[in-house]
């Protein structure tokens, strides 16, 4: 991809802007995931569910952390839109801190039964066989990723990348570095990519291209001081819309 107009940020300073939003301006992470998820299940909706999610099947896989977070409320969404929405997970529920957001998301779940399928339901040797669907969400890794995805979560991402449905990838595709941009092994091909916030450095690198897909950027209520902050002007980037393409 040429060098987009659109800022990014280093996995460094995504940290540190998540740390003002909750520190400084009192935002908490459950307040900013809900606005990711939304992003997520509008964009599912609109790219690959022809703008109507009602009777479509979405699968979401979903991680222990920030991102896993994100998919899951993108589930809740869509389910409540009309979706035939199941997770996927990549780690044993009931090691999720009990006051995490994570764990707050999949207690939504589970009191509006969605169908949620631990690691325990997954072959510990093969290729999971993951069931018919429109699109698959992968929320599994984030920008924190620092090696080879393994466990359940590699076996997601393979299922995924041999599945039939189209991926959209939650703020970067599980298995690339959010730095360099270079995959990982295993990494999750996209068809689209829906980056939080600003895109991350990796992503606009010539490495990401093959898996990164279409990308496309979601405002999550950072303000432009924020970004400030961390030396990175966003200009009137979202004052038309809360998700821009980035031109390749």
């Amino acid at each position: 991809m040429p060098e987009s107009p659109i800022p990014a940020l280093t996995p460094e300073q995504m940290s540190r802007v998540d740390r003002i939003m909750v520190d400084d301006l009192g935002v908490e992470v459950l307040q900013l995931m809900e606005l990711a998820g939304q992003a997520v299940a509008a964009w599912a909706r609109e790219r690959f569910l022809g703008g109507d999610a009602q009777g479509k099947r979405v699968l979401v896989l979903a991680g222990s952390g920030g991102n896993g977070g994100d998919g899951m409320v993108a589930a809740r969404l869509l389910h409540t839109w009309g979706t035939q929405a199941a997770v996927w997970l990549s780690h044993d529920p009931n090691a999720l801190p009990v006051d995490g957001a994570a764990a707050h998301q999949l207690r939504s779940l589970k009191a509006l039964a969605l169908p949620i399928h631990p690691p325990l339901d997954l072959d510990q040797d093969d290729t999971p066989d993951l069931p018919g669907a429109d699109v698959i969400i992968d929320a599994l890794l984030g920008f924190g990723l620092s090696g080879p995805p393994s466990g359940a979560a590699a076996r997601l991402i393979a299922a995924a990348n041999a599945h039939h449905a189209p991926v959209l990838a939650v703020d970067l595709p599980s298995g690339l570095d959010a730095r360099t941009g270079i995959p990982y092994d295993p990494c999750i091909h996209a068809e689209a990519t829906l980056t939080l916030a600003l895109p991350k450095t990796g992503l606009t690198g010539p490495a990401a291209r093959s898996v990164v897909g279409e990308l496309a950027v979601a405002d999550i209520g950072i303000p432009p001081a924020v970004y400030a902050r961390v030396g990175v002007s966003v200009g009137t980037l979202y004052s038309g819309r809360s998700i821009v393409r980035v031109e390749e």
